[in-house]
């Protein structure tokens, strides 16, 4: 899988090589695609394709990208969306894990960007860097995620982590380690 993220506006293309076949997610609408542009399918307003999910309900094409679509467009920008216009943080107590003291931002995200949840969770250690971001999923009623980043590149001068692990928690932000919800490992990344 090939994703193209933008920054500003929240687009994320997702293309799979040798399947002729892309995927655009934008908020308000899921196209799939050929990759010469026929239309495969596609849906308007896609977050209501999750009303009455259930955690055994089966996912479509449509699910899995707008999932993956609000989750890396937001993985992938942070902590630099945080700066834009209708964003609202602050920093909260700080955390002590591993030995480390993390710093924690709340951030509030506007109603016009979709992602997880309004309200998500910046953890950074001692050097500045994102080592953990935690939210709620909304369109999985809720569901919790502890994301551990890692495995951080130098990309043209900026610090890109290429590893995420997402686990459950609960309570007041408890690792339920034997629960990996989601494991990303990127390869190539570029900046165009």
């Amino acid at each position: 899988m090939v994703l193209t993220v933008e920054t500003r506006t929240e687009r994320v293309i997702v293309d799979f090589p040798g399947q002729n076949k892309r995927a655009i997610f934008q908020p308000n609408r899921i196209v799939i695609e050929t990759t010469d542009g026929k239309l495969i399918e596609s849906r308007d307003n896609p977050e209501e394709s999750f009303a009455g999910q259930q955690r055994e309900t089966p996912w479509n094409d449509i699910h899995v990208i707008y999932f993956v679509g609000e989750a890396l467009w937001t993985y992938l920008n942070t902590p630099f969306l945080y700066t834009y216009e209708g964003f609202a943080s602050e920093e909260i107590s700080s955390i002590q894990v591993g030995g480390e003291t993390w710093r924690r931002l709340k951030v509030t995200f506007p109603d016009s960007v979709k992602s997880h949840t309004r309200e998500q969770i910046s953890c950074f250690g001692p050097d500045g860097l994102l080592r953990r971001h935690d939210y709620t999923v909304d369109i999985l009623g809720g569901a919790t995620g502890l994301n551990y980043v890692s495995d951080y590149r130098d990309v043209d001068g900026i610090i890109v982590p290429a590893k995420r692990r997402v686990y459950a928690y609960e309570g007041d932000y408890q690792l339920v380690k034997e629960s990996l919800l989601v494991a990303i490992d990127m390869g190539d990344i570029q900046l165009l």
